[in-house]
């Protein structure tokens, strides 16, 4: 009997406490990486994400911490039926090559199990989380001014890291060999092991209760019915074709040249497709992204604006289409460089939100700050051992059609964390100085945007620095005739006699001992018009440090009076101020 005349005999209950089941199994496998993760990046940032896929390599439940992992998950299980046509049970596969298979960069590396069921196998289980460091010209191997792949650290094609069980201890050799801090690389590595095994326990288990017919047939059912759901959403929004674009500030080679990132959206019916053949040639810095990171951005906007909660699998993204020109930075040739690829997909979001919201302007959002990793090397005078301090930091996110932007966090599908001040000082040599939201950051708007933070480092030893970031030229766009956010930062020994600015995006800049360095980080932009905000909550925003008295005057006409000892509106003279504004 077919998979789909099996999904057909299921009722809705059973698919429905399949679909639960399936969820809550992805959940624990993150849960239980996250709680064996050696680096801050795992433990802390949780930068990683666990899916269970069908053989095919399709997403059949994902629990979503990092939504582009739904388009490298297919493409990594993919890598890994090419290459090995004698895949057995108690295999387990390492991968990742963002050409040949589908990792963001080198630093994401994934983890597949296949898992059988009297010998047939069923599915396949895995992780991608971020590894500290895998070689390469700069410690975090996330190099601004790689030329190409080389540069990028080492890259593992799809490699069997255990059989029947059995762990190749050669491959780790050659990971550790290749890496600055090993202990903590292999130990994530088999955190990452042991959760897609929890996976593969609780996937049988599962299969003990309703049969593995039923099960299996879950799975082609829950993809139909995702792709549905997303077409019938489709449908009811208005046919048209509508475009937008955004910018990077450079690619970290060629400083002085944005990026140009450019969709074409076309919706008919049940039908949208994505073109984006307008955007620039591949570029000789790491912005480049490959197509299964596009595909999954895409996904991602659409879930947003049709059902953040939805249920995530690979069905989603059969409900469209896209063309993304082969040498374009959104689709680049071997071996150009991808390692800082995050602004770029920050601006393939925004522009994709910008071409989208025409269609649904009910849905519109500002830009937000995008994301940014700070990276610090060396060798710690206490115990000897290389390390690398890697940190992912946010800002202000977008204001929203009805709601402020939210400040000091992450946005888009950069939804790892900021790791605590205790864990930071208490793992490296470093103090942090200052921790705080940057007043006036947000683009003002009838809905405000978030604020950017500020972070001031003390640096206790000699160490190897590098920043990835994004809008330190080109500010986050404001919508519906909202202001912009404020632009990020990086300054070296800010208050000293000799600050030094750094671009958007530079390796290995040698930072000495007893120097600081403070990231400001980008404000989201703000939506509608400055004038139209209620006045009452621009002294809200007064009193609690977001916005200063003078901004409130320059930005949004309202003119706060503090002569008594307790900040009041002069409702007057704001009435006159907002009168007077064209």
């Amino acid at each position: 009997m077919s998979s789909l005349q099996n999904a057909s005999k299921l009722d809705a209950v059973e698919l429905e406490i399949i679909r639960a089941s399936l969820s809550g199994i992805v959940q624990e496998m993150q849960n239980s990486l996250f709680r064996t993760g050696f680096s801050t990046i795992v433990r802390e940032s949780q930068d990683a994400s666990c899916a269970i896929t069908a053989p095919d390599g399709a997403v059949i439940a994902q629990h979503v911490v990092l939504p582009l992992h739904i388009g490298a998950f297919p493409a990594c299980c993919e890598a890994v039926l090419r290459s090995y046509d004698d895949i057995q049970e108690g295999d387990a596969f390492l991968i990742n090559h963002p050409y040949e298979g589908g990792s963001p960069h080198a630093p994401d590396m994934a983890v597949i199990t296949p898992v059988f069921y009297e010998g047939e196998l069923i599915a396949f289980c895995g992780s991608i989380a971020h590894k500290s460091d895998l070689g390469g010209p700069v410690p975090g191997s996330c190099s601004g001014q790689a030329k190409e792949t080389f540069n990028e650290g080492l890259h593992l094609p799809a490699v069997r890291y255990q059989r029947g069980g059995r762990r190749d201890n050669e491959i780790e050799r050659i990971i550790a060999a290749n890496s600055r801090t090993p202990e903590l690389v292999l130990g994530d590595i088999r955190g990452q092991l042991g959760c897609s095994r929890l996976g593969e326990e609780r996937l049988i288990e599962l299969i003990g209760k309703f049969g593995r017919d039923r099960t299996v047939a879950s799975f082609a059912r829950l993809l139909e019915l995702s792709e549905m759901k997303m077409r019938a959403a489709i449908t009811e929004w208005r046919d048209g074709r509508y475009e937008a674009e955004r910018f990077i500030d450079d690619d970290g080679v060629e400083l002085e040249t944005p990026v140009r990132v450019h969709v074409v959206v076309e919706k008919k019916g049940d039908r949208l497709s994505f073109d984006f053949s307008g955007s620039a040639d591949q570029t000789k810095g790491p912005a480049n992204i490959r197509p299964p990171l596009v595909r999954a951005a895409i996904g991602y906007v659409l879930i947003s604006l049709v059902d953040p909660n939805m249920f995530i699998n690979s069905g989603l993204l059969r409900a469209f289409e896209m063309n993304a020109r082969e040498g374009s930075v959104l689709n680049p040739r071997f071996p150009a460089p991808v390692n800082t690829y995050n602004p770029t997909v920050h601006a393939l979001v925004e522009a994709l939100y910008g071409a989208l919201t025409d269609i649904v302007p009910e849905l519109a959002r500002a830009d937000g700050c995008g994301s940014r990793s700070i990276i610090l090397g060396g060798r710690n005078a206490s115990t000897g051992k290389g390390y690398v301090q890697y940190e992912i930091l946010g800002g202000g996110a977008g204001a929203r059609a009805s709601k402020d932007g939210e400040s000091g966090t992450s946005v888009n599908q950069s939804n790892a964390k900021i790791a605590p001040i205790e864990i930071i000082e208490s793992e490296f040599p470093t103090r942090i100085l200052r921790f705080e939201l940057i007043r006036d950051s947000g683009g003002a708007g009838k809905f405000r945007g978030g604020l950017g933070i500020r972070r001031e480092y003390l640096n206790l030893e000699d160490a190897r620095f590098s920043i990835r970031s994004t809008k330190h030229i080109i500010a986050p766009n404001g919508a519906a005739k909202g202001g912009s956010g404020r632009t990020g930062d990086i300054i070296i020994n800010p208050d000293g006699d000799a600050p030094e600015r750094l671009p958007t995006r530079y390796a290995d800049y040698p930072l000495k001992a007893e120097s600081c360095f403070r990231l400001d980080t980008p404000g989201g932009g703000g939506l509608g018009k400055a004038y139209e905000r209620d006045v009452h909550l621009v002294l809200r925003d007064v009193q609690e440090g977001y916005v200063s008295i003078e901004g409130a005057k320059r930005d949004y006409g309202v003119v706060v009076d503090s002569g008594h000892g307790e900040l009041a509106i002069d409702l007057r003279a704001t009435e006159q101020l907002r009168q007077s504004h064209p």
